[in-house]
């Protein structure tokens, strides 16, 4: 683990070295004492919001695993999140399912794969908006034409592999027993005990994508998968318009997707990563100068992480949780998220 740290910070300080390479810091400082107030307020609104819909979210998917608060899935999410940021190796992730689990007495895997569909949505919401930029509003006339064809490409190709997803999460759902055995049946070349644990663990994320059975609850997430995407467009696009750079709304659905690909490099809070990747869209993309975006990059990256990581410490405290609590919990969670193989004998009695 000691390791990993070591490779993630160094990494986020090479990525935070060619982020602010070649830039003035004392513009980059003017550009941020020179934004419009109001919008950055506006784009703060947004924040809450991006979580309240992602519980509302989580409570359609969570609804063939059993009842839930949404007081807790609003809590735990945010919680996760604010882990997401505090914690290394992506911990939040682990920790979201299982408090909500222990809390509302549900079971942790079936809970956990949600998330995991919780992750294909994001994916379907993020390319379906992309699409909507890049084949209706995009305008060749004033982005360089080569980045663009090679988004175009990308967005499309991306899209085709969402729909293999979404209909695996289908088969996931519908089909738990055959999966279970097509995994055993791959699984001879492996160990029996991890065969039968691999085959458990599949037929127990199914329960975990049962809202894809459920045509009305499945629906719902995935309308919204789309208003949680188009707050968090909406906090990139006001920040932007904040400071004085031309981008249209839907252009920020170009910028979001960016977005995505900057936070997924594993480092802390996307340090670095995040900040490259909307220097990159803005610069790339609409013109923008260089401070400026930098300038841009910076106060954006600070609205979108450190309101719920505040937000997630005042819930914790009020939970009686501390960081150090979190990593305990995380390596429970570890253990009780995934089924053990002694647990096998579901596999035996089909229409369970």
């Amino acid at each position: 683990m000691k390791a990993r740290t070591v490779i993630v910070s160094l990494l986020a300080f090479a990525l935070l070295w060619l982020f602010l390479r070649g830039t003035d810091l004392k513009l980059v400082w003017m550009h941020v004492q020179n934004a419009n107030v109001t919008y950055v307020l506006a784009a703060i609104v947004f924040v809450p919001l991006t979580y309240i819909t992602r519980a509302i979210r989580w409570h359609y998917l969570l609804l063939p695993v059993g009842p839930t608060r949404f007081r807790t899935a609003f809590r735990t999410t945010v919680i996760g999140f604010a882990a997401l940021t505090l914690l290394p190796a992506r911990v939040g992730d682990i920790l979201r399912p299982y408090l909500l689990a222990r809390q509302e007495g549900l079971d942790p895997p079936a809970t956990f794969a949600t998330v995991v569909a919780e992750r294909v949505l994001d994916l379907m919401a993020v390319l379906s908006l992309l699409a909507i930029f890049v084949w209706g509003f995009a305008d060749p006339a004033t982005m360089p034409a080569a980045a663009l064809a090679s988004v175009k490409v990308s967005a499309t190709v991306a899209s085709a592999i969402t729909v293999v997803l979404i209909g695996l999460m289908w088969v996931l759902a519908t089909h738990p027993e055959r999966i279970g055995s097509l995994v055993l049946a791959i699984g001879r070349v492996l160990p029996r005990r991890t065969a039968e644990r691999l085959a458990q663990a599949a037929r127990v994320f199914s329960g975990g994508f049962a809202a894809s059975r459920k045509p009305r609850n499945f629906v719902l997430a995935v309308l919204w998968s789309f208003p949680v995407w188009l707050a968090i467009a909406a906090e990139s696009w006001l920040v932007t318009r904040g400071f004085g750079m031309a981008l249209p709304f839907t252009g920020s659905f170009l910028l979001q997707a960016l977005l995505v690909i900057g936070v997924a490099v594993p480092t802390p809070a996307g340090v670095g990563s995040y900040h490259a990747a909307y220097r990159y869209g803005m610069t790339t993309f609409f013109g923008a100068a260089e401070n400026q975006a930098v300038a841009a990059a910076i106060v954006l990256h600070a609205i979108s992480f450190f309101p719920v990581v505040i937000a997630g410490l005042i819930f914790m405290v009020q939970d009686g949780l501390s960081l150090g609590g979190l990593r305990d919990l995380a390596t429970e969670a570890r253990e009780k998220e995934l089924p053990h193989a002694d647990e096998v004998s579901i596999l035996r009695e089909p229409g369970r």
